[in-house]
């Protein structure tokens, strides 16, 4: 798993990125132009590992280019076990799909996330049953900060 290519190089243009968690994990399609992101869904992990058939299907269906791990931290910029945990996710990824793979700090995703999904209730997009899919929204969160990375003119060149 690698860090953000330099900054004088273009992100890449499709992505898809990932909240790693021991029981599920968060999925969302980004795309390097508008920066921006969808949160998509959330694939089962567990004792035998992630659901690599639904991670496929979802690597075919929209074609990233590259893929974003999140790398959890401790908030002091520390490694901590579930760092391991998501660079064997990585590893994973890299040799199914053979597509570059790329951490990105996750540090403060999963809060940012909450507080997206009670904006959405808020405003009547979600319901309480959907929180379900508040590790997608996390997923969403991650590759927004990837891309946030790059100057604006620099996604704009991909």
């Amino acid at each position: 798993m690698s860090e953000r290519p330099a900054a004088a190089l273009a992100p890449p243009a499709r992505v898809l990125g990932f909240d790693f968690g021991q029981r599920r994990i968060g999925v969302a399609a980004g795309q390097a132009y508008t920066g921006t992101a969808e949160a998509l869904t959330v694939v089962q992990n567990g004792p035998n590992g992630p659901d690599w058939t639904r991670l496929a299907a979802l690597v075919r269906e929209w074609r990233p280019v590259a893929l974003v791990v999140g790398r959890p931290l401790t908030l002091a910029g520390e490694e901590q076990p579930a760092s391991q945990a998501a660079k064997g996710f990585a590893r994973g990824l890299e040799k199914r799909f053979g597509l570059p793979v790329h951490a990105q700090d996750e540090r403060l995703s999963s809060r940012e996330a909450d507080q997206r999904f009670v904006e959405m209730r808020r405003r009547g997009q979600k319901r309480a049953r959907d929180a379900s899919q508040l590790d997608a929204l996390a997923a969403q969160v991650i590759v927004e900060d990837f891309y946030a990375g790059w100057p604006e003119g620099a996604r704009h060149a991909g």
